[in-house]
Protein backbone atom coordinates (compact mmCIF):
# COMPACT_ATOMS: atom_id res chain seq x y z
CA UNK A 1 0.00 0.00 0.00
CA UNK A 2 1.36 3.14 -1.05
CA UNK A 3 1.19 6.52 1.19
CA UNK A 4 -2.51 6.96 1.99
CA UNK A 5 -1.84 10.45 3.78
CA UNK A 6 -4.98 11.16 5.50
CA UNK A 7 -8.01 9.59 4.60
CA UNK A 8 -10.04 12.71 5.12
CA UNK A 9 -9.13 16.12 4.36
CA UNK A 10 -5.17 17.22 3.14
CA UNK A 11 -1.78 15.49 3.59
CA UNK A 12 0.86 16.52 6.01
CA UNK A 13 2.47 15.37 8.77
CA UNK A 14 2.75 15.17 12.61
CA UNK A 15 4.96 18.15 13.68
CA UNK A 16 6.22 18.52 10.35
CA UNK A 17 8.53 14.95 10.21
CA UNK A 18 9.19 13.71 7.51
CA UNK A 19 6.74 11.47 5.63
CA UNK A 20 7.13 7.47 4.29
CA UNK A 21 5.43 5.23 2.61
CA UNK A 22 4.94 1.63 4.24
CA UNK A 23 5.34 -0.20 0.85
CA UNK A 24 8.76 1.40 0.62
CA UNK A 25 11.26 -0.22 2.87
CA UNK A 26 13.88 2.22 2.50
CA UNK A 27 11.75 5.40 3.74
CA UNK A 28 11.32 4.42 6.67
CA UNK A 29 14.58 1.64 7.18
CA UNK A 30 16.74 4.12 9.69
CA UNK A 31 13.50 4.74 11.93
CA UNK A 32 13.38 5.02 15.50
CA UNK A 33 9.25 6.03 15.55
CA UNK A 34 7.05 5.27 12.61
CA UNK A 35 3.51 7.22 12.89
CA UNK A 36 0.17 5.76 11.77
CA UNK A 37 -2.74 7.30 11.46
CA UNK A 38 -5.98 4.77 12.45
CA UNK A 39 -9.17 6.58 11.22
CA UNK A 40 -11.94 4.11 12.72
CA UNK A 41 -15.05 5.00 13.59
CA UNK A 42 -16.86 1.29 13.82
CA UNK A 43 -16.73 1.70 17.87
CA UNK A 44 -18.85 4.66 17.72
CA UNK A 45 -22.91 4.98 17.62
CA UNK A 46 -24.45 8.01 18.13
CA UNK A 47 -22.18 10.39 17.13
CA UNK A 48 -19.40 9.62 14.47
CA UNK A 49 -16.65 11.12 14.03
CA UNK A 50 -13.43 9.26 15.34
CA UNK A 51 -12.40 8.69 11.80
CA UNK A 52 -11.37 12.66 11.61
CA UNK A 53 -9.12 11.99 15.07
CA UNK A 54 -6.01 11.72 13.27
CA UNK A 55 -5.98 14.69 10.98
CA UNK A 56 -7.28 16.52 14.35
CA UNK A 57 -4.24 14.75 15.81
CA UNK A 58 -1.58 16.19 12.64
CA UNK A 59 -3.64 19.71 12.29
CA UNK A 60 -3.75 20.51 16.34
CA UNK A 61 -0.81 22.59 16.84
CA UNK A 62 -0.23 26.25 17.49
CA UNK A 63 3.31 25.64 16.69
CA UNK A 64 5.12 25.53 13.07
CA UNK A 65 5.00 21.92 12.00
CA UNK A 66 8.73 22.30 11.62
CA UNK A 67 9.56 18.51 12.87
CA UNK A 68 11.43 20.09 16.17
CA UNK A 69 9.48 20.12 19.87
CA UNK A 70 12.31 20.99 22.17
CA UNK A 71 12.16 20.28 26.01
CA UNK A 72 13.62 22.69 28.23
CA UNK A 73 13.42 20.11 31.26
CA UNK A 74 15.43 17.52 29.52
CA UNK A 75 17.54 19.67 27.28
CA UNK A 76 16.16 17.13 24.46
CA UNK A 77 14.28 17.13 20.95
CA UNK A 78 12.87 14.05 20.38
CA UNK A 79 11.64 14.63 16.83
CA UNK A 80 15.26 15.70 16.64
CA UNK A 81 17.08 12.99 18.76
CA UNK A 82 15.30 10.20 17.06
CA UNK A 83 14.34 9.19 13.36
CA UNK A 84 10.16 9.92 13.51
CA UNK A 85 8.29 9.20 10.43
CA UNK A 86 4.62 9.74 9.22
CA UNK A 87 3.17 7.36 7.40
CA UNK A 88 0.16 8.92 6.80
CA UNK A 89 -3.07 7.24 8.12
CA UNK A 90 -3.70 3.14 7.42
CA UNK A 91 -6.62 2.43 4.89
CA UNK A 92 -9.54 0.68 7.70
CA UNK A 93 -13.40 0.61 6.61
CA UNK A 94 -15.02 2.07 9.47
CA UNK A 95 -18.12 -0.29 9.09
CA UNK A 96 -16.12 -3.35 8.78
CA UNK A 97 -14.14 -4.05 11.87
CA UNK A 98 -13.26 -7.78 10.06
CA UNK A 99 -10.86 -5.33 7.26
CA UNK A 100 -9.89 -2.51 9.23
CA UNK A 101 -8.44 -4.41 12.04
CA UNK A 102 -6.02 -6.72 10.06
CA UNK A 103 -5.14 -3.77 7.74
CA UNK A 104 -3.88 -2.29 10.87
CA UNK A 105 -2.13 -4.98 12.47
CA UNK A 106 -0.48 -5.52 8.73
CA UNK A 107 0.96 -1.77 8.84
CA UNK A 108 2.31 -2.03 12.66
CA UNK A 109 3.40 -5.46 11.96
CA UNK A 110 5.85 -3.64 9.37
CA UNK A 111 6.62 -0.89 11.57
CA UNK A 112 8.02 -3.44 14.26
CA UNK A 113 10.04 -5.21 11.70
CA UNK A 114 11.88 -2.54 10.45
CA UNK A 115 13.05 -2.24 13.70
CA UNK A 116 10.71 0.89 15.09
CA UNK A 117 8.41 1.56 17.54
CA UNK A 118 4.50 2.13 16.15
CA UNK A 119 2.89 5.19 17.22
CA UNK A 120 -1.11 4.76 16.08
CA UNK A 121 -3.33 8.21 16.03
CA UNK A 122 -6.88 7.88 16.58
CA UNK A 123 -8.21 4.76 17.80
CA UNK A 124 -8.14 2.94 21.42
CA UNK A 125 -5.17 0.70 22.36
CA UNK A 126 -5.17 -2.72 20.95
CA UNK A 127 -3.18 -4.75 23.50
CA UNK A 128 -4.83 -7.90 23.23
CA UNK A 129 -5.36 -7.68 19.55
CA UNK A 130 -1.82 -6.26 19.11
CA UNK A 131 0.02 -9.07 21.41
CA UNK A 132 0.01 -11.00 18.11
CA UNK A 133 2.32 -8.68 16.69
CA UNK A 134 4.24 -6.60 19.08
CA UNK A 135 5.44 -8.70 22.66
CA UNK A 136 4.36 -6.19 25.35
Amino acid sequence: MARYGPQFGPDFTFLGVPECDLDDETSYADADVVILGAPFDGGTSYRAGARFGPQAIRMTDYLPHDGSRPSLALRADGLQDLKVYDAGDVEMYSGDIEVALPALEQSVQKVVQAGAIPVSLGIIPLRIRMRRVVPM
